[in-house]
């Protein structure tokens, strides 16, 4: 379990706090970029990090991401125009581009000079994957854009959709890496996922983070490992079929946007790979139109069919493996308290991100770089392999890192 204080430094993630300072340092996914998809097109609300922004794409197509309060009278920008390379609040004219300048300030006399003593927040972007990310830290410690794998892949090989969980980013992406739960929470949904519980848990820190495995025994004398990276600050990388992985960016301290991601670095999808993607039985979910809130949610009881539940087809009643999810971890609350905890061996993965995640935030807080600002230790590949029961994982793991993605 965490104390108290333990758990209020890795869950507070707004302005000013440890955690939030150390998750600045990294490149943030704000929106898809498809929600500003044309030159000067509608502004659109981001929140992130407790901070609520407006994003918009300016006359020269570059996408821009500022405080949605006007710094003249606090207005909100979500209502401006998006013309001419800026955004006019259109309350008193005020207009500001991708960098934060005010270039126009009509309401003032043409000889004032005022104009030029205003700036408003704004965060550079980077377009990656079909995702705008933002960094939200200090200018002077900007890192290059993390190569990840399913970011360098066109179009045609990824598959991606989000939707707002109602709960603290940590339990996302605790509930990421809880390997037992699978033979639990989403039995009766995915035949593979009725295997026994994992036997075997390890953990490797790494240039970006940490790489979790798994074993299952197989067959008598192998175990079957799985090895998934977790990728500072809160990304999951995991070996299906597709490739997917997962991004639980806090929007606030009590609210999380679940980014799931499919990709395929061998070529384009089949339809077929894509209806399958699209039945919302596995990471992704069905939204309400025109929001990122699923369908099936906190109001409706995640749709929970209490016969199917007793018939023993389904041992949630449940449909879908991210509804699972998001059911069983919005309900330890907005933020949950892990000093009610009692962790066994099934919980090593969990037990080691939260000392990982401890270590990083008090060294970040101390003046230490933190880890994961190297682009080159992300050339790292999520895998499936067979071992010998005697078989050494973390020398095996070790080894496939050595031999990076092109």
């Amino acid at each position: 379990m965490l104390s108290a204080e333990e758990n209020d430094l890795l869950t507070r993630v707004g302005p000013g706090t440890p955690m939030g300072a150390l998750m600045r340092r990294y490149w943030i996914p704000a929106l898809f970029a498809d929600r500003i998809a044309t030159p000067d097109c509608t502004p659109v609300r981001v929140q992130l990090l407790g901070e609520s922004l407006v994003a918009f794409r300016d006359s020269k197509g570059r996408a821009g991401l500022l405080d949605e309060q006007c710094p003249h009278r606090t207005a909100s920008l979500y209502f401006g125009r998006n013309e001419e390379c800026g955004l006019r609040c259109v309350y008193h004219g005020w207009k500001f581009d991708v960098d934060g300048k005010c270039v126009d300030m009509p309401s003032e006399p043409p000889a004032s000079n005022f104009q030029d003593k205003v700036r408003i927040t704004a965060y550079p972007c980077h377009e990656a994957g079909g995702v705008v990310w933002a960094y939200m830290g200090p200018a002077d410690l900007k890192p290059e854009f993390p190569p990840l794998e399913w970011t360098l892949l066109p179009a045609d090989q990824l598959y991606a959709t989000r939707h707002v969980q109602e709960c603290s980013w940590l339990q996302g992406l605790e509930g990421g890496f809880d390997a037992s739960h699978l033979a639990f929470l989403h039995r009766g949904t995915d035949a593979v996922n009725a295997n026994i519980s994992p036997s075997r848990h390890e953990t490797l820190r790494t240039g970006f983070g940490m790489i979790v495995g798994t074993g299952r025994e197989a067959i008598e004398g192998e175990i079957r490992w799985g090895s998934n990276l977790m990728i500072l600050p809160f990304h999951k990388v995991f070996a299906t079929r597709p490739n997917g992985a997962h991004m639980w960016v806090p929007m606030d301290d009590e609210n999380t946007m679940l980014y799931s991601i499919d990709f395929k670095p061998s070529g384009p999808f089949t339809e077929e790979e894509l209806k399958l993607s699209r039945s919302h039985l596995h990471i992704h979910t069905e939204n309400i139109p025109g929001t990122d809130r699923a369908v099936l949610n906190r109001d409706n009881d995640y749709g929970i069919d209490r016969q199917l539940q007793a018939s023993g087809a389904s041992f949630t009643g449940m449909h879908g493996l991210a509804i699972q999810d998001s059911a069983i971890q919005e309900s330890m609350g907005p933020i949950a308290n892990r000093t009610r905890e009692h962790l066994g061996v099934s919980d090593t993965a969990i037990i080691q991100i939260r000392k990982m995640l401890l270590e990083v935030v008090r060294a970040h807080e101390a003046g230490e770089t933190p880890p994961g600002l190297n682009a080159a230790d992300y050339r790292a590949r999520s895998t499936r392999f067979v071992l010998p029961t005697d078989g050494d994982f973390i020398a095996s793991v070790e080894a496939q890192l050595a031999r990076q993605i092109p």
